[in-house]
């Protein structure tokens, strides 16, 4: 990239027109998968959360896919840092924490509709409460199409 363009894209990206204010919240919520949260891929949102679908989420944080947190409301925020550590939105910093119900104490940034968040400190770490295969059986409720329930 040549200088010039490299300092325009660093002043738009820095300009107050696009820059937003944050707002300090505490959130309840899963670390999530975002790739198959938003793709659809391994099924609709029942199907890609807790430890049915925790060794995929290992996977696609260590595949370098950015993690979320899907709040109790079913709000979803694109975490992109946890605790300090820039590089900890995906990769293997985070294989800790998949699956995880987590309380988050941290700045929530917002921009054309997406809720982007900054955790600075998991104020708790609940482990993997959603329900897994055991508690659901061998098919869960959600797979069965609703005519053959």
């Amino acid at each position: 990239m040549r200088p010039m363009t490299f300092a325009l894209g660093l002043a738009v990206l820095t300009s107050p027109a696009y820059a937003t204010e944050g707002e300090r919240i505490t959130v309840t919520g899963e670390i999530i998968d975002t790739w198959c949260y938003f793709s659809g891929v391994m099924g609709g949102p029942d199907a890609v959360v807790g430890s049915a679908h925790h060794t995929c989420a290992l996977w696609c944080s260590a595949g370098g896919i950015p993690v979320g947190l899907l709040a109790e409301d079913g709000t979803v925020y694109m975490v992109l840092k946890i605790e300090g550590d820039a590089g900890s939105a995906g990769g293997t910093t985070q294989l800790k924490l998949a699956s995880h119900t987590v309380e988050a104490d941290g700045m929530l940034y917002q921009r054309d509709g997406l809720n982007y968040l900054v955790v600075e400190s998991v104020v708790s770490d609940l482990d993997i409460t959603n329900n897994n295969a055991a508690d659901y059986g061998p098919i869960p409720p959600f797979a069965v199409p609703e005519g053959d329930r």
